[in-house]
């Protein structure tokens, strides 16, 4: 597969990382020759110091021979013209970044009338996630899967009495659940039987929704069933303002604290019933006249990391319920757990989660990139073109880095054993480690002739 991406910021960045890890060709442009510099120091790719409007550039490299295009440059319009003129120059498909509010409600049009394959926003995605989790009674969270069948968990062992100590094959009460990967000192482990579980680990549950529920209630781990009544967003950018109308639509109070006066107004005009503060949200007299402490969520949302888990801390010593971070630099999300941040949420990770559902199609239904990135989760939906079909998940030869953590087979949730079956029209939710996830191709390869052979043989 022959993949183009022009502007490389840190969307576009990681979007080439995670591609070559996958054994996809990439491409890259941008007209900052400081950033084709720092990518040739990082990355094995191409690249190309140029702007991604010209058509003769996008001649000269033979866009017709690429499979897809994404454009993730600062401008929305830039990115919607760039796709348009490479779809026409014969490019497969294209892929456009928009940001801007005032094109959510024109998406579709723009879509079908400028021949855009997908638009992603990673402010309204990371807004959809944080309202969603807000809405859920859990004081944790990693992602449902199986359409709310299988869920995955992620909680610190010194919340689980009798955990600490003990090896996992002596653990009590984990019938429908496994544990897929333990956080140790910030690396990703993958756990046997016998691995024992130490002070501060961090366990990554997988498992059906009932079983879940049931390990939650026996530790009283849900204590905060509390409705979000009324929640603080520190930030009026873009995730503000796509998350308080997502908190508004739920009936929530929503109090946005932004610096910028300008930004204010525009809030002002643009969001009804929300309470829109100008002032400087690190200032705790502020907060405390906005009274921080009756809020029932707190969400740093600016565009610095610092200045979201300062606030999330100072918000969780003000007692609120609910403290969320959004953050851009993989190294912090190994903080979060230590500090007792509930959750935070990159961004830059929803929206590639987004373009690699996109690009391997078929049927993957879901992608989540998880644990500070070091991993990820798929969820796919077994044809019967495929290989595995009717083989024992003992006769896979998966590497020790991918373990399919649940299945869902004719409605059923099952966590597979060496035993188990893959039958056609099974749910999988695999966990990979990144480093092995391109080895998911090896094992979902359709048989001679199968109808989904492009799709797992793109490269």
């Amino acid at each position: 597969m022959k993949v183009m991406i022009v502007g490389i910021g840190k969307l576009g960045y990681k979007l080439a990382e995670t591609m070559i890890s996958e054994g996809i060709d990439v491409t890259l442009i941008d007209s900052n020759s400081k950033v084709i510099e720092r990518i040739n120091d990082h990355l094995d790719v191409l690249t190309v110091n140029a702007n991604g409007l010209e058509i003769d550039i996008l001649k000269e490299l033979n866009i017709e021979d690429y499979d897809l295009l994404i454009a993730s440059t600062n401008s929305d319009e830039t990115n919607t013209i760039i796709c348009t003129l490479a779809k026409k120059l014969g490019c497969k498909k294209t892929i456009a970044r928009m940001r801007n509010p005032e094109y959510t409600e024109q998406l579709d049009f723009i879509k079908n009338e400028l021949g855009i394959d997908l638009i992603v926003n990673p402010d309204l995605a990371i807004a959809n996630e944080i309202s969603r989790y807000l809405l859920k009674k859990y004081s944790f969270y990693t992602g449902d899967f199986a359409k709310g069948k299988v869920q995955m968990r992620d909680l610190n062992v010194n919340f689980l009495p009798g955990f600490v100590g003990n090896r996992i094959m002596d653990l009590d009460n984990m019938d429908g659940i496994l544990i897929a990967a333990i956080t140790r000192d910030g690396d990703v482990i993958i756990p046997n039987g016998s691995t024992e579980l130490n002070e501060d680990d961090i366990i990554h549950f997988i498992g059906d929704t009932r079983s879940i529920n049931n390990l939650v209630d026996k530790y009283r781990l849900n204590t905060n069933r509390k409705q979000i009544k009324r929640a603080m967003i520190f930030g009026g950018g873009k995730l503000g303002y796509y998350l308080a109308k997502r908190l508004i639509e739920a009936n929530i109070n929503v109090v946005i604290i932004e610096e910028d006066r300008e930004r204010c107004k525009y809030l002002s005009n643009n969001l009804d019933n929300v309470l829109v503060i100008h002032g400087d949200g690190t200032d705790i007299n502020i907060l405390d006249e906005e009274e921080l402490s009756e809020m029932d969520a707190f969400i740093g949302a600016t565009g610095f990391d610092e200045q979201n888990i300062l606030m999330c801390l100072m918000a969780k010593q003000a007692h609120v319920k609910k403290v969320i971070a959004k953050i851009s630099r993989p190294s912090y999300s190994h903080l979060i757990d230590k500090f007792g941040i509930d959750a935070a949420l990159n961004p830059v990770n929803i929206t590639v989660s987004n373009i690699l559902k996109f690009i391997r199609g078929g049927k993957v239904v879901s992608v989540s990139l998880l644990l500070g990135e070091q991993a990820e989760v798929t969820e796919v939906i077994i044809d019967e073109s495929l290989d595995i079909v009717g083989k024992k998940v003992s006769e896979l030869g998966l590497p020790k880095g991918i373990i399919i953590g649940a299945a869902v087979q004719k409605g059923k949730v099952v966590i597979p054993n060496g035993n188990t079956i893959i039958n056609a029209k099974d749910r999988l939710i695999i966990f990979s480690l990144t480093e092995d996830t391109a080895a998911i191709d090896m094992f979902l390869k359709p048989k001679k002739g199968g109808v989904f052979s492009e799709l797992w043989h793109r490269n």
